[in-house]
């Protein structure tokens, strides 16, 4: 009798309206699936057609495309003899929904629409999807005529339903539903479902991970059995990047762990599992088999297929493994260099150009590039067929294999130092040892020619010259003269990444970086259209804290002395005139706060929701020992000056 089951589930580089290329991946995951021995193959949410489709949702092209790939899975051998479940958009009833469709040997068992959408934070998937709000119901799917031909069914199951294969029960979960108050799995684990299966697109938010493994686990500690999670990994063509942490699960523990951050396109985990684990470990809690004696049951999808095969006495079982968990640290090091290498692959274009300012939000955007040149280095060293043929495109030379992350750098991230007079020496010299030490293409200019015509053209016109406030200007006119030093950056590094390579006798364009975290953001504490008006900004959501934390990472790990001078400097902006050939002005003097502060506002006013009112409560009670309440209220404010555009 078969009672043990290999499952397998997956985390793919899935790409919005890539059909082609998502179809080759979704093929590929259960060609590995298969060889592995695994009769049921899981795949991320909307995987046909990319989850970050946005407006193209809308289109009937989407839609068309999307049962086109279907059609070709159906009729591709490679899945044959495999329960596959795959992601995509299906239109009922001329309603979209965000569907699961699970087929076998060219029959489709049943189309699960997904019931609990995410509409916070980055999602918006009710902008394009309806949920399925009937539970335990389904409705008949009359298939297009595409779809007939091949599966020769007229209408399919469509609704809230689950598998009853030879051996077991199987039901569904949709990303959002795991996160849900009272999610589907609670019930259906209450019916006798054995195996939960969650298709997710979910985003990569410091450390997330620790809340989606401690979901899975406890929803199987609670209720048993087996749960499979697969997700999206890589950027998508958006902001966001999707980390992968593929996982099987089994009775509150883990029994295969997936790679977060990888440049694999294709990440496929097995595990072979004993059904008869599931069924001991629920006989003895009595309150959950008191629960199950009252559920209400779900419509049951006979199938006529095992899981298990009639002889595995001797086929070996996975044993439970511990979750290895990255660092903050380490976390910011992988996923946005991860990130960065998707955009720059699938851009097209031959790098990256970065204002390097010798400042540490600057430096720490250089050594994502730095880490990502070590992760590509990393994957070519491992065989990765893929990456070494996108890294020879970006490049240009159909021959090149990269070893050294810092010859690599010099080819992919030209790095400049835009001086101004009110540039100080140390700066200068901070940017020059840390591009010589990552190995960037290093440019040195100065913007005063550019500047000075600028404001030349104002006095000109107006017959008024702006002074700085330390020579008697005003206000208006000191602020002016900065945020034109920062503007003039942002016009001169788009003339460099457009045509820097063009001078050196190369081809291609770079894709400008800005360095701006999200606590100077959040505060506003910035210039508008200067180099935070960038291409990508990879440190965009991640605070100046977490920030320096990973660059003291990176000079440890990569052993980059130039980052201890670095973290050791004041922040500064470098906007006004120096004093005696010294820094006079502070980052933090101008916004009248510390950036640990900063970073406290920033987490109070992002993470916790608070306004004006409840942020000064929340901060009577954190600064209660060096803060009275009139000194918390009367909290200094920032005096509205810009900030350096290459921090």
């Amino acid at each position: 009798m078969g009672r043990k089951v290999t499952v397998a589930t997956c985390a793919l580089n899935q790409w919005a309206l890539d059909f082609e290329g998502n179809l080759q991946r979704i093929l590929k995951s259960i060609e590995i699936a298969k060889h592995r021995g695994a009769r049921y193959r899981l795949g991320p949410e909307l995987e046909i057609c990319g989850y970050g489709c946005w407006d193209h949702y809308y289109e009937s092209d989407t839609l068309l495309h999307s049962l086109q790939v279907l059609a070709a899975l159906l009729e591709s051998p490679v899945t044959q003899d495999i329960i596959c479940d795959v992601g995509m958009p299906v239109m009922h009833r001329n309603v979209r929904y965000n569907c699961r469709v699970i087929f076998l040997n060219r029959k489709i068992l049943l189309i699960r629409p997904k019931m609990a959408l995410a509409n916070e934070g980055n999602y918006r998937e009710l902008r394009w999807f309806t949920p399925w709000s009937r539970s335990r119901q389904t409705e008949e799917y009359f298939l297009p005529r595409m779809l007939q031909d091949l599966t020769k069914q007229e209408t399919v199951p469509f609704g809230d339903a689950v598998l009853s294969t030879r051996d077991t029960c199987i039901g569904s979960e949709v990303c959002e539903e795991l996160w849900t108050p009272h999610s589907p799995h609670v019930d259906m684990g209450l019916d006798g479902v054995e195996i939960f299966t969650n298709a997710s697109g979910s985003h990569h938010v410091l450390r997330k991970a620790h809340a989606r493994v401690d979901l899975v686990t406890m929803a199987t500690t609670k209720n048993g059995g087996i749960y499979l999670l697969a997700n999206q990994k890589g950027c998508d063509g958006d902001r966001l990047y999707y980390d992968g942490c593929a996982l099987i699960a089994m009775n509150g523990s883990i029994f295969a762990q997936g790679s977060q951050f990888s440049l694999d396109d294709v990440e496929v985990l097995t595990a072979t599992l004993d059904l008869e684990d599931i069924r001991s470990y629920r006989a003895e809690i009595s309150s959950r088999n008191l629960a199950a004696s009252r559920v209400s049951s779900y419509p049951r999808v006979k199938v006529d297929f095992a899981l298990s095969c009639h002889e595995d006495l001797l086929e070996p079982v996975s044993e439970p493994i511990e979750w290895k968990y990255h660092s903050p640290a380490e976390e910011i090091s992988l996923g946005p260099a991860c990130w960065l290498w998707d955009f720059l692959r699938r851009s097209r274009q031959a790098g990256f150009f970065l204002p390097l300012s010798g400042g540490v939000d600057s430096a720490a955007t250089a050594c994502l590039v730095y880490s990502m040149c070590h992760q590509v280095c990393e994957a070519v060293r491992r065989g990765n067929p893929e990456v070494l043929a996108d890294v020879r495109t970006i490049v240009n030379q159909p021959s090149y294999t990269p070893q050294d992350p810092r010859e690599l750098c010099g080819r992919v991230l030209t790095t400049c130092y835009m001086a101004s007079e009110n540039s100080s020496r140390e700066t200068c010299d901070r940017a020059r040892e840390l591009a010589q030490q990552i190995g960037s293409h290093h440019i040195g200019l100065s913007i005063d020619p550019a500047v000075k015509a600028l404001v030349g053209i104002f006095s000109l016109v107006t017959g008024t010259s702006p002074r700085f406030a330390v020579h008697g200007g005003s206000g208006r006119e000191n602020l002016a003269l900065q945020n034109v030093q920062a503007r003039v950056r942002m016009v001169v590094a788009y003339l460099f990444a457009q045509l820097s390579l063009w001078s050196r006798g190369a081809s291609g364009g770079l894709l400008v970086l800005g360095s701006a975290n999200v606590d100077e953001s959040l505060l506003g504490y910035l210039t508008k259209y200067d180099c935070s008006s960038a291409d990508i900004n990879p440190i965009g959501g991640i605070s100046k804290t977490d920030l320096r934390a990973f660059v003291q990472l990176c000079m440890e790990r990569f052993q980059l002395p130039a980052l201890q001078s670095i973290l050791a400097a004041p922040a500064t902006a470098e906007l006004e005139p120096l004093a005696h050939g010294r820094v006079s002005q502070t980052d933090e003097e101008d916004m009248g706060m510390t950036y640990a502060e900063l970073s406290i506002y920033g987490r109070l006013r992002k993470v916790a929701k608070t306004g004006p009112y409840s942020m000064f409560c929340k901060l009577l009670n954190m600064w209660k020992d060096t803060c009275s309440p009139r000194q918390v209220r009367r909290a200094r404010r920032p005096r509205g000056v810009s900030r350096s555009p290459t921090k």
